[in-house]
């Protein structure tokens, strides 16, 4: 069969073409690693170390560290759009990419992470899967969306931004520790359900952006000094 195509002239003519386009189009779109250095996807290549950091603290049961770690990953990802913005020669499919990179460590930092902290919370108990599943579902539908429709309008989203997770979450954890740990886990198990309700709910949910930047800055920093100072004083 393949024999009979190649004598087709038609058949060699449109698959010359469509490799001397595919050849051109390549050549033009430079390595894949030639992308990280665009300084947006480099920050958020840097959310995603930071991601991974919380998921291994998580696992390990260091739940301070796993907090302040998800924390700077979260907020490389506020910051990387507003640098996309600013840096000026970003092709259309520079952008696109973008988008998409921005995507897929958000299920990280947004859905895992928080799914990691919950099943460790509960000693890896069976039966804290489906809460953890419920997290890591909600966001990716909720990416799904966003990344087929975008906003609701320009100044609001559909459902809670998977970035917020982990914002209520290192709110929650205030409590580990002045409560016990079983109580504490089923706090955290219905927190973490109710945020991923919230991440689908049909209700919209406006976008942060300007002074909030700040806001969210101080939030960081804040809760970095008190989850380090955890840190600090159950290893003295």
């Amino acid at each position: 069969m393949n024999n009979e195509l190649s004598r087709d002239p038609g058949v060699d003519q449109t698959e010359t073409s469509v490799k001397s386009v595919n050849t051109s189009e390549r050549s033009s779109r430079g390595s894949i690693f030639a992308h990280a250095a665009d300084p947006a996807n480099a920050l958020t290549l840097t959310g995603l170390f930071c991601a991974l950091l919380g998921l291994y603290f998580a696992a390990q049961g260091v739940f301070a560290a796993a907090i302040i770690a998800l924390l700077w990953a979260t907020f490389f990802d506020w910051f990387d759009g507003p640098v996309a913005r600013r840096t000026k020669g970003r092709s259309d499919d520079l952008r696109a990419l973008g988008g998409q990179l921005d995507s897929l460590v958000d299920i990280v930092s947004g859905g895992v992470g928080p799914a990691i902290l919950l099943l460790s919370v509960g000693a890896f108990n069976p039966w804290f899967i489906p809460g953890a599943f419920a997290i890591v579902a909600a966001g990716v539908l909720r990416l799904s969306y966003f990344n087929v429709f975008g906003l609701e309008d320009d100044t609001s989203y559909l459902g809670l931004p998977i970035d917020h997770n982990v914002i209520f979450l290192s709110i929650v954890f205030l409590l580990e520790g002045q409560i016990g740990g079983t109580e504490f886990a089923i706090v955290l198990y219905v927190a973490t359900v109710l945020i991923a309700i919230l991440s689908i709910a049909p209700f919209r949910m406006p976008k942060l952006v300007g002074y909030w930047y700040f806001v969210f800055t101080g939030f960081v920093v804040t809760l970095t000094g008190v989850y380090g100072w955890r840190l600090w004083t159950g290893m003295s």
